[in-house]
């Protein structure tokens, strides 16, 4: 019997995700008529939900002016702007995908991925030994393994870190409407702060005796399950209205609200999730 390896464990997940006609929010509305609570979130890139306000509003503004193509544009420079204001003292490449040299240095190291709203004390902490960074960015990202695409940001310290910046390749050459989009998901980041902190009390008591642990609005699994574990407990989640990540390796994201009947769900059937790892 084939075993499965990670590349073919997403497909199979992505494959029993049902047909989504709307997602509103922190909820997938299906063509079954059905609705999940997504716990996904596009691996992050959807963080304060799928209908942002200014994201919208930001799309149909720079979309209006036709600005699809990757010309040169003043919106590069508003994005390293954004970006500045979350890893000052930075450089920064902009790819529409990970480079090799770029994952690469992911599996060796040196590469780290960063995620807002891991310490509710401080929800935009940045890691300052971490040589090279690479942000999960609301709004317009997509993935295909562990490195985001649709838009990857590389994130190197410009001190003591020349050589690592200049075994990266150049920039590409990025639409303004994804720029545009990217710098106005940062913004929306930094003003919602208090997206560190949801009050899920059934949660937070059910995750003390669960295989579960939390940072921010993170859960991961304590031990690392196999991905025959990690299909059966993607099924049970789907059967219970909730959709948990393609990938084993990225997070549970907790979304910004539940209603009382959703969160006590959750609750139970995180305390009673296990597998044999």
């Amino acid at each position: 019997m084939k075993k499965l390896t990670r590349l073919d464990n997403i497909n199979v997940m992505e494959k029993k995700i049902p047909q989504v006609l709307r997602a509103r929010d922190y909820r997938l509305y299906l063509s079954n008529g059905k609705r999940l609570v997504d716990l996904w979130l596009n691996g992050g890139a959807a963080v304060l939900g799928h209908t942002p306000a200014n994201l919208l509003r930001e799309l149909k503004n720079t979309a209006s002016r036709g600005l699809y193509a990757p010309f040169p544009h003043f919106t590069e420079g508003r994005f390293i702007k954004a970006l500045s204001r979350i890893f000052p003292g930075r450089s920064f490449r902009l790819y529409a995908a990970p480079p090799q040299e770029l994952n690469n240095l992911f599996q060796t190291g040196p590469a780290k991925l960063w995620r807002p709203y891991v310490d509710p004390a401080n929800p935009f902490a940045v890691n300052e030994d971490a040589q090279l960074l690479v942000p999960v960015i609301s709004g317009i990202q997509t993935w295909r393994g562990e490195l985001p695409f649709g838009l990857c940001v590389a994130a190197v310290q410009t001190k003591d870190c020349e050589d690592l910046f200049s075994r990266l390749p150049p920039s590409d050459p990025l639409p303004p409407v994804l720029l545009a989009l990217a710098a106005r998901g940062i913004h929306d980041i930094l003003a919602a702060p208090e997206r560190a902190k949801p009050k899920f009390p059934r949660l937070n008591k059910a995750l003390q005796k669960s295989q579960w642990q939390r940072q921010g609005i993170y859960l991961n699994l304590k031990k690392t399950p196999s991905n025959g574990d990690w299909e059966a407990l993607f099924n049970r989640f789907l059967e219970a209205g909730f959709l948990l990540p393609t990938e084993l390796s990225q997070p549970l994201i907790l979304p910004g609200e539940m209603s009382d009947g959703e969160e006590a769900k959750l609750a139970a059937i995180i305390t009673d999730c296990s597998f044999t790892n």
